[in-house]
Parts: structure tokens; C-alpha cells; sequence
């Protein structure tokens, strides 16, 4: 079944309405007509099951049937930091990253990044990873499409560390020596389970370098600014792959692939 994600301000009461390109892509690409029904996500978790009652001038008109909250996102906010790669390695970081439960994702700035930044250029470049968050959310059936960050610098995202609880930067020197991923979810976890009754959704922020990965001064300005540095295994993973194995690796430690172990 066709899902949507539209403006909150687009479901009033029991009535939905789909404009633009969600219309013309119901009507004219999925020739949908009066009856049929489609999925409409409001962005904030919610999501409608609604039945087409008109369609016209580039607008579809439907009454919402059945309403709940999705099922569908993460127990464990987790955001991806990701150093610019070379060439659309980015657009897919988003659309895996999307699909596999990411909440936002933030592009930067560090020292071996090799793509020359262009300011003019990064409004077109934000607005093809916007909407491809949107189609991957689209496709997954997620409660929310995330957010997209503009560039900022490796100083400004330093900054950003203190508003999560746990900021995991994956740097390929621990996983020679052996200091994993996984230990640290372990004691994240753990934390979690002795604040059981903590209000907030915990929140994560796995922190990626570009091709070159970090050097020892940028892992080290990351660790005094409260991040924890952490291998991915004892292979060297091209750095749209990172993200993703550090997604999976948290999703199952958070309960994701079977019954909720901590909530």
C-alpha cells in the first residue's frame, strides 16, 4: 500500500489531502481512483489509514479510516554524523541509513575530507537528500522522515556532542586494538536498564570520517569533547558502509531484531 508523508496541517479531523507531487503520484503514476486507499504519515509518528473519496485538479481528498502512532522507529534515537564523501556516497549513507532506523543525519567538515565544498551549490545538493530520506522513509514504512542537517564544520559538530547520551566515533584504530563497538552499547544498555524509569528517548550519535578516515588529533579532540572511540571490527570499511554496520549493530542491541531486551 502507497504511504505518504504530508504536512500535519494536510490531516484535519477525519479528512486528509494529498497535493502536489504525492497527488499526481497517487493519481497519474499508481492510477488510483475513488475507494481505493493509501497510507498518510503526518512526519511526527503518526500515521492514518485514509480512503480516496475525490480526486481533481491535482488534489486527492480522502477520509481518514483508522488512526495510531507508528511501530516502526527505534527504542534508541540514534543520528549519524558523516564526513563528506567523494561523489553520491552521501545518498546512500541516507537512504540505507534510512531504512535501517537513523533519526537524522548530520554532514561535516574534517580534516581529510577531500570534496571541495561548495556553499552555493549545498541548497540543491540538501534539498536531493531531503527528498531522498523522504522516498527511503516512504519505503520503509517509517513513522518519520529524518531530519537532514546542513554541512557544518568538524568545530561546530564537536560542539553538538553535549545534547546526546552517548556519541560513538568510529575510528578504525581501536578496532585494530581490538576496542569494539559492542561493549560500549553493552554498558549504554546497562545504564539504561538501571534508569528504567527515565522519561526521554535516549539518544546516540555515531560520528563517521570520509575516505581517510580521522587522524589521532581529530579522535583526541573528540574524546575531551565527550565522544568515545570505537572500532567496527578488525576490517577497514569504505566509509558509506560504517554508518550502516554501526546502525545494525545498535539496532540489535536495542531490542530491534526480536522482543525489546532494554527499553
Amino acid at each position: 500500500m502507497q504511504r505518504y508523508f504530508i504536512d500535519p496541517g494536510q490531516i484535519d479531523g477525519d479528512a486528509v489531502v494529498l497535493l502536489g507531487e504525492d497527488a499526481r503520484h497517487l493519481s497519474t503514476v499508481m492510477r488510483a481512483k475513488a475507494g481505493d486507499e493509501f497510507i498518510a504519515c503526518d512526519g511526527s509518528g503518526r500515521e492514518c489509514l485514509a480512503e480516496i473519496v475525490n480526486i481533481e485538479g491535482g488534489r486527492v481528498e480522502a477520509r481518514v479510516l483508522r488512526a495510531r502512532a507508528s511501530e516502526a522507529e527505534m527504542s534508541w534515537r540514534v543520528e549519524v554524523a558523516q564526513s563528506l564523501p567523494k561523489g553520491d556516497k552521501l545518498e546512500t549513507v541516507i537512504q540505507k541509513g534510512t531504512e535501517a532506523g537513523a533519526s537524522a543525519f548530520l554532514p561535516f567538515i574534517s580534516k581529510r575530507t577531500v570534496v571541495q565544498y561548495d556553499a552555493r551549490k549545498e541548497a540543491k545538493r540538501l534539498d536531493r537528500w531531503r527528498k531522498i530520506a523522504k522516498e527511503a522513509a516512504e519505503q520503509a514504512h517509517r513513522g518519520i522522515v529524518p531530519d537532514i542537517g546542513e554541512v557544518a564544520s568538524w568545530k561546530a559538530l564537536l560542539a553538538r556532542f553535549g545534547a546526546y547520551d552517548r556519541v560513538l566515533l568510529c575510528y578504525e584504530e581501536e578496532g585494530r586494538r581490538g576496542a569494539g563497538l559492542k561493549p560500549e552499547l553493552e554498558a549504554f544498555a546497562g545504564r539504561l536498564r538501571e534508569d528504567a524509569g527515565a522519561a526521554s528517548r535516549p539518544s546516540l550519535l555515531v560520528v563517521v570520517g570520509p575516505e581517510g578516515g580521522f587522524d589521532e588529533d581529530e579522535a583526541r579532540q573528540a574524546e575531551a569533547a565527550g565522544a568515545v572511540c570505537v572500532g567496527l571490527g578488525k576490517r577497514i570499511l569504505r566509509t558509506e558502509t560504517a554508518a550502516l554496520v554501526a546502525l545494525a549493530a545498535i539496532g540489535y542491541e536495542s531490542g530491534e531484531m526480536g522482543e525489546a531486551r532494554h527499553v
